[in-house]
């Protein structure tokens, strides 16, 4: 009987909570809606467009109307089967990933260096200079780098000649660009993306640092024993959100900054500019066909890494 009363007694109480918890959080749950429409418009809702891969597209009958590819995966043969497919999945792989293990240590690096600026108005003052980058539209970037490697008249060829060197032609020379594009992408990206890790930093108790000061510690010691180890979890977890894109390269850099030239293609055409030229030549199941692997591949690669850091730290794992 007791078991009974103290059930009974739970039960309604709960449900009160709950009424009180919605309640409360109603304004809440009335701005997010903007959001979740958002999501369903632009992220759920073109999924049904993946169906084009499958199809032989034709504009007078529409996505439903057209007729289904024979054979059935006719447009992802013609992709794997390409001669400029290894080519493409070789740069997007090798790319990205250099992105992401340089972009995080450059951001981790620039937020310890931060964080050991001690007066306000400074951080603000080297956080505002770099973040400014991003806010430039790759177009503009794009003349930008034009400006330091122009063949005749750009500023990197003025200082190697100078020197007595011989000017390169940066623009038919693809060896060069990985790196290149490497040092424009984190110049554009790094200072946006240290806040994440600065706003960890922020959230270390200051006690942590006084006891290492009373033991002795040098800020060396105090970034490697305390700092860095904070720094792990996030760390993992923007890992994983990157590498989930892995196989999705960010189009202006590799388009604009690049200028779409021919001879750089061996370094750096990706999955993106592969499926826009797709897309000007008409072909739109096969570039279809092309976004779906991006999107089956990012999910499973995304899938695995979070598996091995589950095994090595579970505390670390995304899910």
């Amino acid at each position: 009987m007791k078991n009974k009363n103290v059930v009974a007694k739970i039960k309604p109480g709960s449900k009160k909570i709950s009424k009180r918890m919605i309640k409360e959080n109603i304004q809440f749950l009335i701005l997010s809606l903007p959001v979740i429409v958002l999501l369903g418009v632009f992220s759920y809702w073109p999924m049904f467009g993946a169906v084009l891969a499958f199809k032989n597209y034709k504009v007078t009958k529409g996505i439903w109307g057209s007729d289904w590819s024979q054979p059935l995966l006719k447009n992802f043969e013609f992709f794997l089967k390409s001669k400029d497919s290894a080519r493409i999945i070789k740069n997007t792989l090798g790319l990205n990933f250099m992105f992401i293990v340089v972009g995080i240590l450059c951001s981790v690096v620039f937020a310890l260096l931060l964080y050991e600026v001690k007066k306000a108005i400074h951080v603000k003052i080297y956080q505002t200079f770099a973040i400014l980058p991003h806010f430039l539209s790759w177009v503009a970037v794009s003349y930008i780098v034009y400006a330091l490697l122009e063949p005749t008249k750009g500023i990197m060829n003025q200082i190697i000649t100078s020197f007595g060197g011989e000017g390169i032609s940066w623009y038919t020379e693809a060896k060069f660009w990985p790196a290149i594009l490497l040092i424009v992408s984190e110049w554009h990206s790094v200072g946006l993306s240290c806040i994440v890790y600065y706003a960890a930093l922020m959230g270390i108790d200051d006690e942590l640092f006084e006891a290492a000061d009373m033991d002795g510690a040098n800020k060396l010691q105090k970034m490697l024993y305390i700092s860095i180890p904070h720094l792990v979890p996030i760390v993992c977890t923007m890992f994983l959100l990157n590498v989930g894109k892995i196989f999705r390269s960010d189009f202006g850099l590799f388009y604009n900054v690049t200028r779409d030239m021919g001879e750089l293609y061996a370094t750096t055409d990706v999955m993106d500019t592969y499926v826009y030229r797709a897309l000007i030549d008409g072909s739109i199941g096969m570039s279809s066909a092309a976004g779906l692997i991006q999107s089956v591949v990012g999910c499973i690669t995304v899938i695995v890494c979070n598996a091995i850091v589950k095994k090595a730290s579970a505390d670390n794992a995304l899910f």
